[in-house]
């Protein structure tokens, strides 16, 4: 694949049928603003197809997993504590500690 070429999770991140993301939302140095930006999303999205914690943390997980070793290991972090919050703001359980 030529690196010209956009990375197709890129584009499904861009132009997401379900959700209309903020730019740049999964970049932001605060896990909790990135909560806070795609629970807003989720909520006011009338084209997702299951309900908003879900929608929101498809997307999250998305974005994290197809990023991979490429993604930098602080903002790995952030997203993975964004997941966190995204529970708390949704009344969901927090993961469990691991190790």
């Amino acid at each position: 694949m030529s690196d010209e070429r956009p990375r197709w999770s890129n584009e499904v991140t861009r132009t997401s049928n379900a959700l209309d993301l903020e730019p740049g939302v999964f970049t932001w140095p605060d896990p909790r603003d990135i909560a806070l930006s795609l629970k807003r999303s989720a909520e006011r999205s009338e084209r997702r197809r299951s309900d908003p914690f879900r929608s929101a943390m498809s997307m999250l997980s998305f974005y994290v997993n197809r990023a991979g070793s490429r993604l930098d290991p602080a903002q790995r972090e952030r997203l993975e504590t964004a997941k966190d919050e995204l529970r708390a703001l949704f009344d969901r359980p927090r993961r469990r500690s691991r190790g």
